[in-house]
């Protein structure tokens, strides 16, 4: 994997946070076609092409049509999520300045969709703002606030029970914790939740991370 910047390491991005198939909150066609198609190409992107300078180049340019639909959809939460998700991605690929203010960005558009509606797109919202509390640092570089992330977390995977992502990410914040077996069965939970077959590409991979998680902690136990 290429270098990051220091003070964002790369797993503050929501690493691939796909988080549930449409909604029932879009405000017409034309803002679930621009949702689907963002969804579409960011687990392309993220899962194909092979970390480097094309990758870098198509999430940007992805983001700013993330950018440009969340300006046109201000007060869709869809939008918003999506454009936050898209957000933090970026975050994770430009230099430590950069980072620190796409990271703030992403924060500010996430909580405006929290505020929405904090059970849209899986909980959507208070799980991507988990992982940014919890993978930015603390004062005095960045916002970053395990308390805060354990609280969002917590709540995304109650409003979410069948939310891959937010069983993901909070089984994944619990084994950054060294909390082991809680993160175990936060982990087993996530592969019991049916597959997404109109997500194979997202959902094979992810489920092949937490199966990856699961040895490392089986190994400390």
């Amino acid at each position: 994997m290429r270098a990051l910047p220091h003070t964002l390491p790369r797993a503050l991005l929501l690493a691939g946070l796909l988080l549930g198939t449409g909604s029932a909150h879009a405000a017409d066609d034309g803002l679930a076609k621009e949702v689907k198609h963002i969804q579409t190409q960011w687990e392309t992107i993220k899962f194909t092409v092979p970390e480097g300078d094309k990758q870098t180049d198509q999430m940007n340019a992805l983001g700013a049509e993330a950018d440009a639909m969340a300006q046109k959809y201000p007060d869709q939460v869809d939008a918003l999520i999506w454009d936050g998700i898209l957000t933090s991605e970026r975050a994770s690929m430009v230099n430590p300045i950069s980072a620190l203010s796409l990271a703030k960005s992403a924060r500010d558009t996430l909580e405006k969709a929290y505020r929405m509606n904090p059970t849209a797109l899986e909980a959507g919202a208070p799980t991507s703002l988990g992982v940014l509390y919890y993978r930015v640092p603390g004062f005095p570089v960045a916002f970053g606030d395990k308390a805060k992330a354990r609280k969002l977390l917590e709540e995304a995977t109650k409003a979410a029970p069948q939310g891959l992502d937010a069983w993901y990410f909070y089984g994944d914040f619990l084994m950054s914790e060294g909390e082991y077996p809680k993160a175990r069965d936060a982990f087993t939970h996530a592969l019991s939740i049916a597959p997404h077959p109109d997500r194979p590409l997202w959902d094979e991979n992810r489920r092949l991370v937490i199966r990856e998680k699961l040895d490392k902690i089986q190994a400390k136990l």
